[in-house]
């Protein structure tokens, strides 16, 4: 079923309305017809089974036929703040962050992030970045779209993540499995988690201090390095499966 974005004023009691470039998509793309059923979120967290009532030039209506569609969120809201990668890895990890339930994303510049943006490149990156985000979204059948926030320093993602419930930092020289299974369980539903993630080469070691001076917990992926672009969606994975177990 195809999957369309709205903002809740575009939502009544019968109808929403759909604009903008979906409207193409949809008419000279897809080419749906009057009848065939389609799924609207209002990114709010609220999803809609409807069927199209009437396409035209600038609009199409969709009617309501399930407003209580079943919703694919979870309810506890993940930020990975991602250290700047190289290449179009930061592409991938956005796509896949969006399909594994990430409420929202931070690109971080560490110490040892190779890219470096200018303030022209980081608004071109984070249009493209959120585009990505709002595709994944679609293909994934959230009923949000996860933001792509604007670059932070590490000093400024420590600060931002303060107000968190529980924040994690993933560290290769750190060994302790036992006390990764106790911060993991300290995750519960409602809960606001940070996901701290680092670049090719990882974290410095004065960045896991500040972390861990303002209570982020030290947790081990296991004896492997994972690169940048598998240790997020492996933190998520995990997180992800523990809370759809619970929400159940």
């Amino acid at each position: 079923m195809h999957h369309f974005f709205v903002t809740p004023e575009c939502v009544n009691d019968e109808n929403i309305i759909i604009s903008g470039s979906d409207v193409n998509h949809i008419k000279n793309v897809l080419r749906m017809k009057q009848g065939e059923e389609l799924l609207v979120s209002d990114g709010q967290g609220k999803d809609y089974l409807c069927e199209i009532a009437s396409v035209d030039s600038e609009q199409v209506i969709a009617r309501i036929i399930d407003g209580e569609y079943g919703g694919t969120e979870l309810k506890t809201k993940f930020y990975l703040f991602q250290g700047m990668p190289k290449s179009d890895k930061m592409e991938l990890i956005i796509q896949k962050a969006v399909e594994l339930g990430c409420f929202e994303i931070i690109p971080v510049q560490t110490k040892r992030s190779i890219v470096k943006l200018d303030k022209k490149k980081e608004e071109s990156k984070l249009k493209r970045w959120n585009a990505i985000s709002e595709s994944a979204a679609k293909q994934s059948r959230r009923s949000i779209v996860p933001e792509v926030k604007p670059v932070m320093t590490f000093k400024e993602a420590v600060e931002y993540a303060k107000a968190f419930d529980v924040n994690l930092i993933p560290y290769e020289n750190f060994k302790g499995m036992r006390e990764t299974k106790e911060a993991i369980s300290k995750v519960s539903s409602e809960q606001r988690v940070g996901i701290f993630i680092g670049p090719e080469g990882g974290f410095e070691e004065s960045e896991v201090d500040l972390a861990v001076d303002n209570d982020v917990l030290r947790i081990s992926l296991g004896k492997r390095i994972l690169r940048t672009e598998t240790a997020g969606m492996t933190i998520l994975s995990v997180l992800m499966f523990k809370l759809e177990g619970e929400q159940d």
